[in-house]
């Protein structure tokens, strides 16, 4: 895997041994085990996070008592070639409910082969979250953020289900 953090956004790419269209399912589909859980905005531990399939659709965790915490929008879903949602959490890590204030987050799947693929991660315009978004950016880049959500997803590509 391979990371660099550029003024705002910040990139990174991981190539797993699946076909695009396989890496681009697993993704959306089980979003769930790819996003940690410890990554909560609910007063109660999450159930389950959701990625609705479609543009307009959001991405949002269940709480484990019903709750629900919206924290993305599906702004672009063109499988298996990529997806695209904002990202609602501002630097303080709560909800930001002003769409100019959010970033966007590009994941593309790029087939290098029948059984390769190389996903490119671009988590952009994080300036948009106004004061402390470069500490931000660099904690989205830090080992227990995207780089660890990618891991999780690597992690999936090698079980038999993929």
């Amino acid at each position: 895997m391979t990371s660099t953090a550029a003024t705002t956004s910040v990139s990174l790419d991981i190539t797993v041994d699946v076909p695009a269209e396989t890496a681009f399912r697993l993704f959306t589909e089980q979003f769930d085990q790819v996003k940690p859980r410890e990554y909560n905005l609910l007063s109660a531990p999450i159930a389950q996070t959701v990625f609705e399939p479609h543009v307009g659709g959001h991405i949002y965790d269940r709480g484990t008592d019903g709750s629900i915490c919206r924290w993305a929008r599906v702004l672009a879903f063109d499988p298996p070639e990529r997806v695209v949602f904002t990202w609602d959490i501002d630097p303080r890590w709560q909800l930001e409910t002003d769409p100019d204030r959010t970033s966007e987050v590009e994941v593309r799947f790029v087939a290098e082969g029948d059984d390769r693929t190389r996903v490119l991660l671009e988590h952009r315009h994080i300036d948009r979250h106004g004061e402390g978004w470069q500490d931000y950016a660099a904690g989205l880049a830090a080992e227990d953020a995207w780089p660890l959500f990618l891991a999780r997803f690597a992690d999936l590509t090698h079980e038999p289900s993929a």
